[in-house]
């Protein structure tokens, strides 16, 4: 009933185009370049420089990172609760309805 079908491989068909000879080149050594004498000199500055424009924006963006997830995680703890008290008040709903039958 399930026998796998194992795909047949076409053969081409058309204009087929001859392989391309591949001829061995020689290589030949160089000398490497020399080194340059003049270095560079290092500086002491940092990779990233902080200005206070940017300082700013950092604590901006964090401070918005925070109350936004502050929010969703408040909204999603009081939708948990809802959620909790509703069942709780079925619970009791049914509970009462069926203790009078």
């Amino acid at each position: 009933m399930f026998r796998p079908k194992v795909p047949t491989m076409p053969q081409p068909t058309g204009l087929t185009t001859p392989h391309a000879i591949v001829e061995p080149t020689a290589v030949t050594p160089h000398a490497p370049a020399p080194a340059s004498t003049a270095a560079t000199p290092a500086r002491n500055r940092p990779a990233v420089q902080l200005t206070p424009g940017t300082v700013l924006a950092l604590v901006g963006g964090g401070t918005a990172v925070v109350l936004v997830l502050g929010a969703v995680l408040v909204s999603m703890l009081l939708a948990v609760a809802l959620v909790a008290a509703s069942v709780a008040v079925c619970a009791l709903t049914v509970r009462s309805v069926i203790a009078r039958r």
